[in-house]
C-alpha cells in the first residue's frame, strides 16, 4: 500500500481584511480606497482561493494538500477565514501564523491538515536588512514548523523574499541576505536532531538558477526538483510576457535514502489548471488576478501554486 501527500505553496496575492489595521499599511485594501476593497470581495477571493488549495494534486491524491505554505497574507484572522472558507472548511486544516515587521504588512503562513501532519514547535526568524542610510529596511519574516507528517518528522521553511521592484540586480543583496537565513536555520536544524527531512519552500523572486537559490542548494545539501519544471513557457507568474519560476519547493537530498525515510518524491509541478487562467485577450494563459493596478479583476491571484507530492511506501 503507499499513499500519497501534496504539500504546496501559494503566494495568494494581498489577502487582506476591509478593517483598517493602523500598525500596518493596509490603505490600499478597505472599502474607501480606490481599489474599493469590500466585504464581498474578500468573501469572493477566499471562496476562490479555498477552490484552488482543495484541487492542488487531486489528479493523483485523493484528498487536498496536507501542508500548504503561503505568501500575502495580512494577519491570522485572514488565514482562519481562509480555512473556513465553502471548499477547505469541510477538512480538518489548522493554522501557524506570526506577525511579521514587513513594511506593507503582509506575512507568510502555513496551513496543514492536523488529520495527517501534528506540528511540535514553530518558530518566525527575521531577515535583517538595511537601508542606504543604515536603517531597518522591515521584509517578511521566515516561518520554521516543525511536525510530524504521518509520524515522519518533518521541518518546513516558509520563504517570501524581497521583489525585484528596484531592479534585479539592485535588490540581489537582499535575497543572498534572505537565503543566508535559511542557511543558517538549516544548520541549527542539522545540529540539534539527527538526519533532519527539511523543505524548503516559497516566493523567492528568484528563478531555480540565481545565486540565492543555488546558495541554499549547495550549502544546506537541498535538492531543488524545480530546476527541471522552469522553461520558456512555463511558470508561476508572467511579468511582461516572460514566464518566471520564482515559487519553488525544495527539499533536502536524505529524502532520496529510502533507508532515512519513508517517502520519496514522486512529483514536482506548477498547479496551472484553466480556470485558473486568463480565457482570452493579449493575457490568455496568464494568471487571473485579484487586481491590476487599481482595477479590480475578481480573479485569483498574480501567481500560480506550485507542489510536489511525497509518496509513503509501506
Amino acid at each position: 500500500m503507499s499513499n500519497k501527500y501534496t504539500i504546496a505553496f501559494y503566494n495568494i496575492e494581498n489577502l487582506f481584511d476591509t478593517k483598517d489595521d493602523e500598525h500596518t499599511n493596509d490603505d490600499d485594501f478597505l472599502p474607501t480606497s480606490a481599489k474599493r476593497w469590500t466585504t464581498k470581495r474578500y468573501e469572493k477571493k477566499l471562496k476562490k482561493l479555498g477552490r484552488v488549495i482543495s484541487q492542488i494534486g487531486e489528479e493523483d491524491v485523493d484528498f487536498p494538500p496536507a501542508i500548504v505554505g503561503l505568501a500575502e497574507v495580512e494577519n491570522k484572522y485572514v488565514v482562519k477565514d481562509l480555512i473556513k472558507s465553502k471548499y477547505l472548511k469541510h477538512y480538518n486544516y489548522d493554522i501557524v501564523h506570526y506577525d511579521s515587521s514587513d513594511e506593507r504588512g503582509i506575512d507568510v503562513a502555513l496551513i496543514y491538515n492536523a488529520d495527517v501532519f501534528k506540528v511540535s514547535h514553530s518558530e518566525p526568524f527575521a531577515v535583517y536588512l538595511t537601508k542606504e542610510d543604515g536603517s531597518r529596511d522591515y521584509t517578511r519574516d521566515v516561518l520554521l514548523v516543525t511536525g510530524r507528517l504521518n509520524n515522519e518528522q518533518v521541518h518546513i521553511i516558509v520563504n517570501h523574499w524581497s521583489s525585484r521592484r528596484q531592479g534585479q540586480q539592485e535588490t540581489e543583496h537582499k535575497r543572498l541576505t534572505a537565503a543566508d537565513t535559511v542557511n543558517r536555520i538549516i544548520e541549527v536544524l542539522q545540529k540539534n536532531y539527527d538526519d533532519p527531512k527539511i523543505i524548503v519552500m516559497g516566493d523567492f523572486n528568484d528563478t531555480p538558477q540565481n545565486n540565492s537559490l543555488l546558495s541554499i542548494e549547495e550549502k544546506s545539501n537541498l535538492y531543488n526538483p524545480f530546476k527541471k519544471v522552469s522553461t520558456q513557457e512555463k511558470g508561476s507568474l508572467n511579468h511582461n510576457f516572460e514566464w518566471h519560476l520564482f515559487d519553488q519547493i525544495l527539499i533536502s537530498t536524505n529524502f532520496f535514502n529510502a533507508t532515512s525515510t519513508q517517502f520519496n518524491l514522486s512529483e514536482a509541478d506548477v498547479f496551472n489548471s484553466k480556470f485558473l487562467t486568463q480565457y482570452h485577450g493579449k493575457y490568455k494563459g496568464q494568471p487571473f488576478r485579484t487586481y491590476v493596478g487599481k482595477r479590480y479583476k475578481g480573479g485569483y491571484s498574480d501567481h500560480f501554486p506550485v507542489y510536489i507530492e511525497l509518496k509513503e511506501d509501506g
